[in-house]
């Protein structure tokens, strides 16, 4: 059965649709899954083995472009695809299969995508809580799985496939030892301040991982490099640090995350590549909840200090950080990481400094 999977364009969400591939390959093992998804996102479904073909979607993200929808759809007919999943909800997402005349057409109701999608589901959120769970079930024939319960466990969570040569090769690109017990650092969050740990006690954090003979590489997007260097320049043992956001590919970044002891992250797409990576890794939550978008990884431990969802952009202390945040403290980060890597064997050895 060939399969075409119209993707997302959010690196957690992209991460978190491999559940999806993997579901579908476990059940119809000779299926082809080829992915239509932005041209950032090759690097992500290059390291994942269920995909056959990648797709780029040329189209920016939020435009309409009517015409080159239907262009690009019927550029695809003579690939003869028999089933097309839409994982977006937006209806100009399920344009591309309509014009490809791809004849079994399946995806949630969205916006009012009647006759785009012929194989239209119904979403009860409550039935289905979490949005890996709402995109498992598309891998099922229609009614067959109701509510996330009906669903077989375990889940398969993400799993990114990274070589131990890309490993090496990248670290060797950022004159950094394969030697070195590395802990990974992600302090960006999409959204601004209200969703970061605060910056001091990320350095506060790295100064007693130093002292414990570890080594801090920081990740990010170029917009993320501001607060690398807020956090080194708060640092006592700043030569134990190395600020890489915004300097790497995000497939080296993901080779560099795949090379470290662990990770100790934000609610960001990057905690969702830490997860599918199989790292330990600690994940910070404050305003945004855990209960729709949680890291997949039983390696993971969620620290938060409040509950519910609150939707807030912007944080009610200084430098933009919200409350619930800047109480969580360096102290108990350290512990619960300490824990999770003593849990896994992993736990740098004890070198002052």
């Amino acid at each position: 059965m060939k399969t075409l999977i119209i993707g997302p364009s959010w690196v957690g969400d992209m991460m978190m649709s491999q559940s999806l591939y993997r579901t579908l390959k476990l059940n119809y093992p000779k299926i082809e899954i080829d992915v239509m998804a932005p041209a950032w996102c090759r690097s992500l479904l290059n390291k994942m083995p269920e995909v056959n073909q990648i797709i780029p979607m040329p189209i920016g993200h939020g435009k309409l472009a009517l015409k080159e929808r239907y262009q690009l759809g019927k550029s695809l007919r003579n690939s003869h695809y028999e089933h097309a999943i839409v994982l977006p909800n937006s209806l100009k997402s399920a344009l591309i299969p309509f014009f490809a005349h791809i004849p079994k057409r399946t995806g949630w109701k969205g916006e009012m995508r009647y006759g785009l999608l012929n194989d239209l589901r119904v979403l009860n959120k409550q039935s289905f809580p979490l949005m890996v769970e709402r995109y498992i079930a598309l891998a099922y024939p229609k009614n067959e799985i109701n509510s996330a319960n009906d669903l077989p466990k375990p889940l398969l969570y993400p799993k990114l496939v990274v070589q131990s040569q890309d490993k090496v090769t990248t670290l060797t690109d950022f004159n950094l030892s394969n030697k070195a017990p590395f802990i990974g650092f992600c302090p960006g969050a999409e959204f601004g301040p209200a969703k970061r740990w605060p910056d001091y006690h990320y350095a506060t954090l790295a100064d007693m991982l130093a002292q414990k003979g570890a080594n801090i590489i920081i990740f990010g997007s170029e917009k993320d490099h501001q607060v690398g260097d807020a956090i080194m320049k708060k640092m006592a043992y700043s030569s134990s640090c190395i600020n890489l956001a915004g300097k790497t590919s995000l497939e080296q970044a993901v080779n560099l995350i795949a090379a470290c002891k662990a990770i100790v992250t934000n609610d960001s797409g990057l905690m969702h590549i830490a997860a599918a990576l199989d790292r330990p890794l600690i994940a910070l939550y404050g305003p945004s909840s855990p209960e729709f978008t949680p890291p997949l990884s039983d390696k993971a431990t969620i620290i938060r200090l409040i509950t519910g969802y609150h939707k807030i952009r912007k944080g009610n202390a200084d430098e933009g950080y919200h409350q619930s945040l800047i109480d969580i403290q360096p102290s108990q980060v350290f512990e619960s990481l300490m824990q999770l890597l003593t849990r896994f064997n992993d736990q740098p050895e004890h070198q002052e400094k």
